[in-house]
This record gives C-alpha cells, structure tokens and sequence, in this order.
C-alpha cells in the first residue's frame, strides 16, 4: 500500500508538470510575464547579434553545419544571424554558443545559471516550420521553457553536491518549449524530459571557472540535447523518468508551477562579464561616479565579495573567455572606462595598460556576510584608496538587473541597440526591437519577427 500511494504521487507529480508545459495557454499567463518574455527575447538577440563575429560563434556555426545537419528540409533550421542550414538541434546548438560566449545574457539567482541563452535559439529554430504561430503563442513557449528550466535547476542543485553548468538543466526547459510548439503528448514529452535529464551535460562548472575557455556554461550543448530529445521521443524513444521532476524529493521544486512565474524574476547584465563579479563592477561604477576619480589616483582597491566570486580568474587574461570570467580585469575596466564593452575584454583590449596596471593593485577577498546571501543574492563591498590617502568606501552593493535593482524597459531597449546596431545596422535593429516587442500583440504572428533574424550580417 505505501508503494502504491508513492507511484500514484509521482504520476500525479508528473502530470501536473506535463499538463502545465503543454496545456498552459497564453491567455493563463500574467500579461506582465508576457511582457516580460518579449523583453528577455529582445536582449537575448542582441546579445546573439554581438557575438556573432566572435571566434566561438563562428566557430559553432561552422561545427553545426558540419556535425548537426540534417537531410530532410521539414528536420532542417537557418541558423540565426547566419543563413545557412542545420538541423533544428544544430541550428539551436550554434546561436546558443554563440550568446554563450559573450556573457551578457540573462540569468536565475536561484538556478545560479542562465535560460534564455538556450531557449531563445530553441524557439526560433522550431517556430521556423510553424509560419502561423502566434506572436503570443510564442511568448509562452518561452515562458513555459523558463519555468521549466528554472525548476529543475532547483531541483538538481538540491539532489547533487556538484555544481553543473546550465546545459545540465536548461535542456529540459527547451524540450518542454518544443514539445508545446509540436504539439506533443505528454507521454512523448516524459520520455523526452527523461532523455534531456539522462544525456544533459553535467559539466562541472568550477572547472570552467578555474580554467575558462569557449565551453562557458555548457548551453550550447543543453539546447542541442533539448531539441534531439523531444525529436527521439516522438520517434519513440524512450527514457523516463526524469528523477528532477518525479521523485518525491523534488516535489517540493514544482508545487508552485502556474502560481510564481519564475520568468519575472530573471535578471538584465549591464555587462559581458560574469555576473558573480557584477556586484563589485557596479560599486565601483558608482563610485566612480560619486567622486569624479580617475585610474591615475588611485592607489589600491580592495574588493570584498562571496566565495564562488573570489574564484573568479585574478590576473590579467590573455583570451577574451578569460576576460568575462575575470574579477580584477573586469572591475579595473571599469575603473578606468567607466564602462565595460565586448572591445574592453576582446582584441587590444586586453593588453590596455591601464587596465593591466590597476590590476595589479587591485585585491579580492571572500567576505561571509556576503557568502550566506548566496545564491539569492550577488553583493559585493569595494573600497578604493587613493595615492593621496582618501578612502571611498561603496557599503554592500548588489548587481543590478535583477528584481533588487531592476531595468527600465528603457534601459533593456538601450542595451540591445548598443549590442546590435553596430553589427546589423540601426534599420534592422530598430525592426527587431519593434518586432519582438509587439509580440503581445494578439494580432501579431512570429513571422514578424523571424523575417529579421536569419539573414546574415
């Protein structure tokens, strides 16, 4: 009897969850978590758009047509910013590369990782086949890929001791987003969490911290894992359970599903830099601001901050991956530009000598009061000290983006042009933006938006 009581709650468990991935309509969605959808689509692109000359997109793009192609055209996608072919699984591997390796995409405090890096490519590669998708049918497959991803997140970093990069989880979220989008039964999309759970990649995540290169957070791989396995299943390939969803362990991560809509709670990066080190390049920032310094007066800063970002790489990159995964570089950019662009932490950027300079006065510490506000919070706390001894001290500074010190939807709409005109023009930029945020429209189809965003720049 009591193993009985457990499998009618798991099945109960995992029909809730499956219900709600392929059944929850635009119409049950928060107007405001639409909204906030067609927000995090538009910085998403923006940021794929910035990559797009960088080596690892190129890199990616070029590996996908090679490794990831696909023979029949209704299996094949083009490739976002790029307008070649692959495989739906390929076409979403390259883009979320791509925006993987310019560290300005958003990002869960609580998934201590980033959903719409992988979820985005996800959406336009499967939505190329459905010409008559609606603007805010779309905008709730992404909604739905977020809540999805972001609780087994959860659910994963509570059932493991080790910390795994986001391909490990978000792969769920993008087979329950494709899943909605094919129409899928709930059967297929079990077996296909089950095969996106199994075959995800556990990166380890510290690892890539310790020693960054083009692998970053392992999204590339989450969305080539998502979309294969919701293609599997309805081949019918089989792979359930996926214990993140259905154990009873991970219950307690899924109750809220249709009550908090996790999408509203994703943080904006004013910078392509990892976001463990924004809370410091923001207190010097404003700083900075405050008392009108410059880099040639200051003689010492010191940064206090939580454990995971005190392991951020200390000394003077010599590659762009490096860079974003900095925490003196990447403060003492801003220290001396006032602001932090893809040109700062890429090219001759790395070898500023001012900026090489400062680092080496620059010095980071862990701080516990910081420590237990993490993953919830990112703070940091900097003094700098000037070569005349005046001291300047920023008290506990959380990064901004996020729900603690959100953007304006101004400030979202600046950054993506900042990202993107420079690459593809302000005309076509200025048509994105309009696109995809008139996605809420009910009138509004997707192709509206998709028309901009295959051609290469």
């Amino acid at each position: 009897m009591p193993g009985g009581t457990c499998t009618e709650a798991k099945q109960n468990q995992s029909s809730k969850v499956l219900e709600f991935a392929l059944n929850t309509s635009a119409d049950r969605i928060p107007e405001a978590s639409l909204e906030r959808a067609s927000l995090l689509l538009l910085d998403t692109l923006g940021v794929c758009i910035a990559a797009q000359p960088m080596d690892a997109g190129i890199i990616a793009r070029d590996a996908a047509r090679r490794l990831y192609g696909a023979s029949e055209p209704s299996d094949q996608a083009t490739i976002l910013f790029d307008g070649r072919k692959a495989s739906r699984a390929g076409a979403a591997f390259a883009a979320a590369t791509q925006i993987d390796n310019l560290d300005a995409h958003d990002g869960y405090n609580p998934t201590k990782g980033h959903i719409g890096v992988a979820a985005v490519p996800a959406l336009v590669a499967m939505a190329e086949h459905l010409p008559a998708l609606r603007g805010r049918d779309a905008l709730a497959a992404l909604v739905i890929g977020y809540e999805i991803a972001g609780r087994a997140a959860i659910s994963l970093h509570n059932s493991v001791s080790e910390y795994h990069t986001s391909g490990a989880w978000n792969a769920l979220g993008i087979a329950a987003l494709a899943g909605r989008l094919t129409d899928v039964s709930p059967e297929v999309l079990r077996h296909a969490f089950g095969i996106s759970e199994y075959h995800g990649p556990r990166s380890q995540m510290m690892r890539e911290i310790a020693n960054p290169t083009m692998l970053h957070d392992g999204s590339g791989m989450g969305a080539l894992v998502g979309v294969s396995s919701l293609i599997m299943a309805e081949m019918g390939f089989t792979g359930a359970p996926a214990i993140t969803v259905e154990t009873p362990a991970a219950a307690e991560h899924w109750q809220d599903l249709g009550d908090f809509w996790q999408v509203d709670f994703q943080y904006i990066k004013p910078y392509p830099i990892c976001r463990w080190a924004h809370a410091a390049i923001d207190a010097v920032r404003e700083l900075r601001v405050a008392h009108g310094f410059t880099q040639d007066q200051i003689a010492q800063i010191d940064i206090r901050s939580f454990y995971n970002a005190v392991q951020l790489y200390p000394g003077i990159p010599a590659t762009t991956s490096q860079a974003q995964y900095s925490m003196a570089f990447a403060v003492a950019v801003m220290a001396v530009h006032g602001e932090i662009r893809a040109e700062h932490i890429s090219g001759e950027g790395l070898k500023d000598q001012k900026v090489c300079e400062l680092v080496g006065r620059t010095y980071v510490k862990e701080e516990a009061r910081h420590e237990v506000r993490y993953p919830i919070g990112r703070w940091a706390d900097v003094t700098v000290t000037l070569k005349d001894g005046k001291r300047f001290e920023s008290g506990d500074t959380h990064a901004r983006g996020g729900p603690e010190r959100p953007f304006a939807r101004s400030d979202i709409c600046e950054k993506f042009q900042a990202y993107a005109a420079p690459v593809i023009g302000s005309a076509r930029a200025e048509a994105i933006e309009e696109a995809a945020l008139s996605l809420v429209d009910p009138k509004a189809s997707f192709t509206q938006l998709s028309q901009h965003l295959y051609e290469a720049p």
